[in-house]
């Protein structure tokens, strides 16, 4: 029976809400395609039928390995749809990761973009039976197995675009391995609605937005902008593949007025627009985390009249949870001092509202003073539900009724956030985490290889890349350019070492390597 003052949140609302009052406008723009809100409807209730008519049903988890085309879209609608669970996988991880997520998460359907059906061929034997379906976007079919307008080609049912327990799983998002294996973060129906209306309410997203699909569906949902594009009615703008020349061109074709992406992203819009003459609309917005992005970006961009924000995040949040507010009486500072300020992590979003930073030990918030260093920490409707499968690093996370982001900061007097440091050793490269463990245990595997230590160190366009210290075993012989094949073959490219350097390792008097000493060389 329906209850009068309570209906579950879920996102799925967004796009009942737009059908119904935007039938016709456009809700997707891929290529020379046009979709509107009451096709986009359409071809999820098509999805949502064809996997149900597959034996997909509540709890179910759904895979898909595709870049930001439609199909990336639809699935985030028409696979909740079942109360099934989608899992976007990340297309720049190898087939051994790609494998160990389809396992973990136990899915039953996988829909692969055929041109990365190179990641999965080695590994159909190893996953065992689960369904697939090829996506058909630049590459003919690659498996045996239906296309994805195939698969969807038949005579929708009618869906409640809704659900009747907003704490039921929505997603299974993998992080990036930041302590050897990915972590299986779940989201929650409940915490994707508010975190999308968080984005919309932050950046301003309105019926007549144009968002363009630069930072990847498959990490954290696109921060949840799958789900709160479509919440006022705005346009999604895919684009497969993000380069300058392209994401310049769709701004320009289609007067699109939002971005989202790693540092990286911006970093290369900014050199090409350094070189190229551009046409960007007056105050068009990018949002970027990842890395602190460098203020000399932020300058280049917003002198070509970009209003550029930073915001922090994790996985385990949905993507982001502050932002660095802008405040009126910084409008006159000099455009040095304000992209200083934009470098900041800032305040909690309006949906987030908790976030601090405390003495880990003491779990006492730190003095405001710009200086004193602390855990940043979360608590409030975007924290993750917990790690699949993985109830012990659940409690650990969680511990003191706070989620800990292993990452140190300073609170200045203001009370903006800014990050200075990591308690892990996370190297976070164009927006991507990688585990020092990880790369470190990778190289490990090499016979000829002694000891090895992993740090990030500064890059120019990647803003930090992994640098290897390696010890060899006596009278081995191993150059660099064989260690990086060898890496090439275990882990995904962005997880190679760009940089080798054969050493005997600095240690503490137990032993212990000093990573801190690495850290300084490299940067000499």
């Amino acid at each position: 029976m329906r209850q009068v003052n309570y209906e579950p949140l879920s996102p799925l609302h967004f796009l009942e809400r737009s059908a119904y009052t935007f039938p016709e406008k456009t809700a997707v723009i891929y290529k020379d395609e046009q979709t509107t809100y009451a096709g986009l409807k359409d071809r999820v209730f098509k999805l949502a039928t064809a996997l149900g008519r597959q034996g997909v049903g509540k709890g179910d988890k759904v895979a898909f390995l595709c870049p930001n085309t439609p199909p990336m879209l639809e699935a985030h609608y028409g696979v909740p749809l079942l109360s099934a669970v989608l899992v976007p996988i990340n297309i720049r991880l190898s087939s051994q990761e790609i494998a160990y997520i389809l396992q973990d998460s136990g899915s039953k359907f996988l829909f692969v973009d055929t041109e990365f059906s190179g990641s999965v061929e080695p590994i159909l034997e190893e996953v065992g039976d689960i369904g697939l379906v090829n996506i058909c976007d630049v590459e003919g079919k690659a498996f045996d197995a239906p296309d994805y307008e195939e698969f969807i080609n038949l005579e929708p049912e009618h869906f409640f675009l809704g659900v009747e327990d907003e704490l039921l799983p929505i997603t299974l998002n993998y992080t990036s391995g930041t302590t050897g294996r990915p972590k299986g973060v779940l989201y929650s129906h409940r915490g994707a609605y508010l975190n999308a209306l968080g984005e919309i309410l932050e950046y301003k997203i309105h019926s007549r937005s144009k968002y363009l699909w630069t930072l990847p569906m498959f990490h954290c949902n696109g921060w949840c902008h799958t789900w709160g594009v479509s919440a006022p009615g705005a346009t999604h703008i895919c684009l497969r593949k993000v380069v300058p020349e392209e994401i310049f061109a769709e701004i320009s074709r289609n007067r699109a007025t939002h971005l989202c992406g790693a540092p990286v992203v911006l970093g290369a819009m900014a050199d090409y627009a350094s070189r190229n003459t551009v046409d960007v609309p007056e105050g068009f917005v990018i949002n970027t985390a990842g890395a602190p992005p460098s203020p000399a970006i932020i300058r280049q961009l917003e002198e070509l009249g970009c209003n550029v924000t930073q915001c922090y995040g994790l996985t385990e949040v949905y993507g982001p949870h502050s932002l660095c507010e802008w405040k009126q009486e910084w409008d006159g500072l000099s455009t040095e001092e304000r992209a200083r300020i934009k470098a900041r992590q800032g305040v909690p979003y309006i949906t987030t509202t908790f976030m601090d930073v405390i003495d880990p030990t003491t779990m006492q918030p730190v003095p405001h003073d710009g200086e004193t260093m602390g855990e940043i920490v979360m608590w409030g409707n975007n924290v993750m539900l917990g790690y699949h499968n993985k109830p012990g690093e659940t409690d650990e996370a969680f511990r003191g009724g706070v989620y800990h982001s292993g990452d140190l900061a300073v609170t200045h007097p203001d009370g903006y956030v800014e990050i200075k440091d990591r308690l892990k050793d996370v190297i976070i490269s164009g927006g991507e985490n990688i585990s020092s463990v990880e790369v470190e245990n990778t190289i490990h595997e090499h016979p000829d290889v002694l000891e090895v230590a992993v740090v990030g160190v500064p890059h120019e366009k990647w803003q930090e890349v992994p640098k290897a210290f390696v010890t060899l075993k006596e009278g081995a012989q191993l150059d660099e350019e064989s260690l990086k094949e060898f890496c090439r073959e275990r882990i995904a490219k962005f997880k190679v070492p760009k940089y080798f350097e054969f050493l005997d390792l600095p240690k503490t008097a137990t032993g212990k390597i000093q990573k801190h000493r690495l850290r300084e060389r490299a940067r000499q």
